[in-house]
């Protein structure tokens, strides 16, 4: 009696997307993040522009997922940065950072508004020591500037974003 056959076939990486979204993708990318480069540098919240870059990552190269909606990026990201500043009136220790992570997780999943890399503005929003209101209105801020170029990049050549705006 002979054994069947196991199914080897594995799921492959999806296709490269077409050069021309991937050079309007690069470009809004570019504006965006110079335009947070020059917000960090005016506020000295320099610090945010890592997790606004991840958010941007998701806004331009899967605008689609729901993690990239503005409602996740904007939401996602001031709720977090709140988190973070409050928890950081309690402490500005690394291990009151990671609570202020993991707070904010669950923030954003009980309102809707996941977005993974904001867990890591919660984080830098704990350890700031100054300047706590202009840290949470620079994380809005910078959150509606990635959303803007999401939407700006998807009308002159990109998939459409936003899917949903709320």
């Amino acid at each position: 009696m002979s054994t069947p056959a196991l199914a080897t076939s594995r799921p492959s990486a999806p296709p490269r997307p077409p050069w021309q979204q991937i050079f309007t993708s690069v470009l809004a990318s570019t504006a965006a993040l110079g335009t947070l480069v020059a917000m960090g540098l005016l506020t000295g919240h320099e610090l945010l522009i890592p997790p606004m870059a991840a958010s941007m990552a998701l806004v331009a190269g899967a605008p689609n997922l729901p993690l990239a909606q503005p409602r996740n990026v904007v939401g996602g990201q001031v709720l977090s940065a709140l988190i973070g500043v409050g928890v950081g009136w309690i402490s500005h220790s690394l291990w009151a950072a990671a609570i202020a992570g993991a707070l904010a997780l669950g923030v954003m999943a009980a309102t809707r508004t996941a977005h993974s890399p904001a867990a890591a503005t919660a984080v830098i929003g704990c350890l700031a020591t100054t300047d706590q209101a202009s840290f949470v209105l620079c994380a809005a801020a910078a959150s509606l500037v990635l959303a803007g170029a999401g939407w700006f990049r998807s009308r002159v050549g990109g998939p459409r974003y936003p899917t949903y705006w709320w």
